[in-house]
């Protein structure tokens, strides 16, 4: 079962559906992780219902931060903004559906710590966030 997920990783690294910048936006933010140089940009728009209509990611790094940036951003599109500041890391490790040793933790939740940062307008992005 990890080999399907590994390729379902290296897809969405390799073909990632969501990466762009959303211009006008409602909610931006922007962060890295200096362990590793990942850095991860979103911006999305919420729509009068108060669901996410539209996101997007832009950045770099590892295959894991981005993966997980873009089956993030997917799994949102349509949700109330309310249930995606819900959010935690299981949700993450779910998408990705692998064990990850503690580094590699840091990599895949960027997108969720940078996503909450956004919704809650933090000039700084707490690691408590995701947990």
């Amino acid at each position: 079962m990890d080999d399907l997920y590994r390729e379902i990783i290296i897809e969405h690294y390799k073909n990632p559906g969501y990466k762009g910048h959303l211009e006008p936006h409602d909610y931006a933010f922007e962060d890295s992780n200096p362990l590793c140089g990942d850095h991860i940009e979103i911006t999305l728009r919420v729509g009068a219902d108060g669901k996410v209509a539209e996101a997007a990611f832009d950045g770099h790094g590892c295959a894991i931060s981005q993966a997980s940036a873009d089956l993030l951003i997917e799994s949102i599109i349509g949700q109330p903004l309310e249930d995606v500041k819900q959010l935690n890391k299981q949700h993450i490790l779910d998408l990705l559906g692998i064990d990850l040793g503690p580094v590699r933790l840091k990599c895949a939740l960027l997108s969720l710590k940078v996503l909450k940062a956004g919704l809650y307008g933090m000039g700084e992005a707490p690691d408590s966030l995701v947990e």
